[in-house]
């Protein structure tokens, strides 16, 4: 295991819900995080900007930076790349959460929810991680870490919502693709996924409203179980496509039930499980 105390952490998407979560749990190590988002005005149904996670950051006992990046624009990502390095003197790692979600079937699937999704999941996740690399290849523990799921080939998921699919499974093939790409530079590249549902603006927005949100987990379940694998050695720990169950049980932490929204409810499987 290693300390994250004055390591800097890279995260897309940090200024709510999964990648804030993970930010603040990082930031109780003494972190440094660089919150990579586009909200700087509140939206009412989502809640959070960068700069209010920043804010949260500070007081978990991390260093924060609140940078507005759209990650469909190249410049824009390397301006926040840049601007983290000459605030924190490098990247020790990447958390490439942001994502956008639609699950709709062929026919309902707008073109540019289709390009979105593409845009962001997959053109996005692969620039950030671009430009971190030279940054990452300085580190001494360095990490990216993908919230994309397990490759499940079962037709019954790319039949559910195909774009989505499509653009998640990207994710995961580039994490399989990089781990190996970048072994000899020791940077470790893993995805976390979880078994549950998780209660956040997105599962109360899109997928299912409050009922969703009851029979879920909270976003530290995933924050904890990014913790952990951030702390291995990136020289040991690479190539996975993780569940947050499983790392959390390599971790020693056995009882899950306090990450449940309601506690004995039973939970909502999460989609390709």
């Amino acid at each position: 295991m290693t300390l994250l105390k004055g390591k800097t952490y890279f995260i897309t998407g940090a200024s709510r819900g999964i990648g804030k979560a993970i930010a603040l749990r990082l930031a109780q190590e003494g972190a440094n995080i660089a919150v990579v988002a586009k909200s700087v005005q509140e939206d009412p149904r989502l809640g959070g900007t960068i700069h209010s996670a920043a804010e949260e950051i500070i007081k978990a006992g991390g260093n924060a930076l609140a940078i507005q990046c759209d990650i469909r624009d190249e410049a824009q990502i390397i301006n926040a790349v840049q601007k983290t390095v000459d605030a924190f003197g490098g990247i020790d790692g990447l958390v490439n959460n942001a994502s956008a979600i639609s699950l709709t079937n062929t026919e309902q699937t707008e073109t540019k929810r289709f390009d979105l999704m593409h845009d962001i999941n997959v053109r996005g996740t692969f620039l950030v991680t671009k430009h971190c690399i030279p940054f990452l290849k300085k580190a001494t523990n360095p990490h990216i870490l993908t919230l994309s799921p397990p490759v499940n080939l079962d037709p019954k998921w790319l039949a559910l919502s195909v774009a989505y699919t499509l653009s998640k499974y990207n994710m995961s093939l580039m994490t399989l693709g990089w781990a190996t790409e970048f072994k000899k530079d020791n940077i470790a590249a893993n995805a976390l996924w979880p078994v549950t549902t998780i209660a956040t603006a997105a599962v109360m927005n899109i997928l299912g409203g409050t009922e969703m949100a009851d029979r879920s987990r909270k976003p530290e379940i995933l924050a904890d179980a990014a913790f952990y694998i951030l702390s291995q050695s990136s020289k040991d720990c690479t190539g996975n496509l993780f569940l947050d169950e499983d790392v959390l049980h390599k971790a020693g932490i056995t009882d899950l039930s306090l990450y449940a929204v309601n506690p004995g409810k039973p939970l909502q499987k999460d989609l390709f499980l």
